[in-house]
């Protein structure tokens, strides 16, 4: 008996297959929908995402907000141009710095500047950092084209009263030093607009002289032990940021408002109690950070969510210091903790200010510090 070869008509097969393609096209289409409202695959693609900013050396804040991560690829983009004008901005300081108009000076084995540094009195900027220089030498006042004075982390104790003749300069950065007084006459130089002292842990006062400075804007002093907001601050009329946080501050003077210009006040760490209503009347005031420990009266439309200001309370715990039997030992250390309290709190300031919007419930911010 012969084999049995049943014929089809070509066109059932075809319709056959015709519908099971149209079943498998159909599965597909519910697979990647269903993938698409997967939290699974939202979590695999902000992983490859976050893992590929890192790759690229982006740092978490300009992607992270408010704990949600922004996957977007314009958001990418955008932060890698960034990133890129960073880079090239800082190229640019490099070879500013290599200027013959700008002097550097860095290390440990440096206990006092180079005698050659005398005869370059054409310089305009100094930059020495991490040194063990500990005097600044009084033919400063040579260098009458001086501009810039940075002289943060060093060993410096004290400043000579000819830094006063420094007519041209705009910036001095004497943070994290062992300074423990400010020389008046640094009051005569009228050009200066950016006083930087934080960091010297014993200075309690700035001179009444320095009420001349008109064109300042930028001022930092703390981390240091000033009881009060010192009378030649609340002088300087165009001062926009000031920075007084961890210092020994138990209250603000009633005529804080005389700052007219200021935008970011920084008070956290402090023992103040309470705000003064004076605040309110800083209209150009936009960031007021304190420590939200001991306050127990302060204006409500300070966390008003309709203004412009930015109020953030931190929750501070500080550790206890364990003292020990080497002064310069506990010294270093504290100095090192004041260093990085102010970096991570530069950092996070630094995301607050850059939000374009703030939602209500973040108006007002909470987290516990713990160095």
């Amino acid at each position: 008996m012969g084999h049995k070869v049943v014929v089809f008509d070509i066109s059932v097969i075809r319709a056959l297959w015709e519908t099971r393609v149209k079943k498998h096209k159909a599965w597909q289409k519910k697979e990647t929908e269903r993938l698409e409202k997967s939290a699974l695959e939202k979590i695999k693609e902000e992983w490859n995402f976050v893992a590929e900013c890192r790759r690229k050396g982006i740092p978490q804040a300009a992607y992270c907000k408010n704990g949600f991560v922004d996957t977007s690829a314009r958001l990418l983009e955008k932060i890698e141009r960034n990133t890129f004008a960073r880079q090239s901005s800082l190229s640019k300081e490099r070879d500013k710095r290599r200027s013959p108009f700008v002097f550097e000076l860095s290390g440990e084995q440096w206990t006092e500047f180079p005698d050659s540094l005398k005869e370059q009195t054409h310089l305009q900027e100094w930059h020495i950092t991490n040194t063990l220089i500990q005097i600044i030498p009084t033919y400063i006042e040579l260098f009458q084209a001086m501009r810039i004075l940075d002289l943060p982390k060093n060993q410096i104790s004290r400043l000579p009263a000819e830094i006063g003749r420094l007519k041209n300069l705009k910036e001095l950065n004497v943070s994290f030093n062992l300074l423990r007084s400010i020389p008046p006459e640094l009051g005569d130089c009228e050009n200066l607009e950016k006083l930087d002292c934080s960091g010297n842990l014993e200075l309690t006062e700035l001179p009444f002289e320095l009420s001349n400075l008109k064109q300042v804007t930028f001022v930092d002093i703390s981390a240091n032990k000033f009881a009060s907001v010192p009378i030649c601050v609340l002088r300087m009329c165009n001062l926009q940021w000031l920075d007084i946080s961890n210092n020994i501050l138990n209250d603000l003077p009633q005529d804080i408002d005389r700052l007219e210009e200021l935008q970011t006040f920084l008070l956290y760490k402090n023992k103040l109690t309470y705000l003064p209503y004076a605040l309110l009347n800083l209209k150009k005031l936009t960031l007021l950070v304190v420590s939200g420990d001991h306050l127990v009266e302060l204006p409500t439309a300070l966390c008003d969510s309709s203004t412009p200001l930015k109020f953030v309370s931190l929750m501070d715990n500080p550790l206890d210091n364990a003292q020990c039997q080497d002064g310069v030992e506990v010294m270093e250390s504290e100095r090192d903790r004041q260093c990085f309290d102010k970096e991570f709190l530069k950092a996070y300031l630094e995301d607050v200010k850059e939000r374009e919007s703030v939602p209500s419930y973040t108006t007002k911010v909470s987290f516990s510090l713990q160095l």
